[in-house]
């Protein structure tokens, strides 16, 4: 009736599935893990360079 919907009657068949999903979880998991680290790097060096540039110009300031 529908051949493209496969349930197969032998349940052992859904493992390599199952095992296929859990490495692309993980990998996600580690890939936003990633990401994330990288991104609060950027974030604390951007404050940095911020902190930097607006001491500067107080300091390039005349005194009125």
């Amino acid at each position: 009736m529908m051949p493209f919907l496969y349930f197969p009657e032998d349940k052992s068949e859904y493992i390599p599935a199952a095992i296929s999903l859990t490495i692309f979880v993980i990998g996600a998991v580690v890939a936003l893990y990633v990401f994330y680290k990288h991104s609060k790097k950027q974030e604390k060096e951007f404050e940095h360079q911020y902190h930097e540039q607006i001491s500067k110009q107080d300091h390039n300031q005349p005194l009125s």
